[in-house]
């Protein structure tokens, strides 16, 4: 028997405040997958709304504390490919002047994975006696996309969940209209992209939209709603991990 993984679970911001099932739902995955999971108390934000914002200041001071709360492990897993991103690409970037930092900062880049990524590229994972009658659908957010390269990783494992059907989207890989804090500063043109999303989502026939980002996800499921749509949103995660006959995004309480 091989040995097992150690890894640390970055929860995320959204994923602790808006849906903890999410975080749950990456333990069990991960333990499936062959992984010791720990959950480091001292994690925060990773920085990414004050780097956004050009805070860099206070996105420094952030990593600064991302970076000492999780260095010791030897992988750092994120459900989040815009958390992941901000880490992985933007940490070594924020401390590109800096002697002591910049090391720092690449050795936890060079060892931190989006959780799709990581169970599919590093555990080879494909969910067991997982089922899930319905048409799904699913967006590629941007960040995961774009800067880590998420793609096929998501959708090889989803082909193993028995019931399951993927639908197409039209613009799978066109901005959600979030965008973290674009969605504060232009709501108008954040609200066009999301209308225009939700448009496609139920041209697809899909019963359920999925993706890798609670952000995206709480966005396109709050457009879908207003407008009155049938169509759920879930985290990926909540899918494989077998959660996926439980409510869905705005759907708790």
């Amino acid at each position: 028997m091989s040995e097992r993984r150690q890894v640390a679970l970055f929860v995320t911001c959204l994923v602790d405040a808006m849906r903890p099932r999410i975080g749950f739902a990456a333990i069990d995955v991960l333990e499936a997958a062959g992984c010791d999971v720990a959950v480091p108390r001292a994690q925060t934000c990773c920085g990414q709304p004050a780097l956004n914002s050009g805070d860099q200041k206070d996105a420094a001071a952030i990593a600064r504390a991302t970076i000492e709360a999780l260095e010791g492990h030897p992988y750092v897993i994120v459900p989040s490919g815009s958390c992941a991103g901000t880490i992985r690409v933007h940490y070594p970037e924020i401390f590109a002047d800096d002697p002591v930092w910049l090391p720092r900062a690449q050795a936890l880049a060079a060892k931190t994975w989006e959780i799709l990524a990581f169970l599919d590229e590093v555990c080879g994972w494909r969910p067991e006696g997982v089922s899930l009658p319905v048409t799904a659908t699913y967006h590629d957010s941007c960040s995961g996309l774009r800067e880590l390269g998420i793609k096929a990783q998501p959708r090889r494992l989803l082909r193993e969940v028995e019931g399951l059907s993927l639908a197409p989207l039209a613009g799978e890989e066109t901005c959600c209209g979030f965008g973290g804090t674009f969605c504060v500063k232009y709501p108008a043109i954040s609200n066009a992209i999301a209308d225009e999303k939700a448009t496609a989502i139920e041209a697809s026939g899909a019963d359920l939209l999925l993706a890798g980002d609670l952000g995206c996800l709480m966005n396109m499921a709050g457009k879908l709603h207003r407008r009155g749509s049938a169509v759920r949103a879930m985290h990926t995660v909540e899918v494989l991990a077998g959660m996926g006959d439980g409510p869905a995004i705005g759907e708790e309480g």
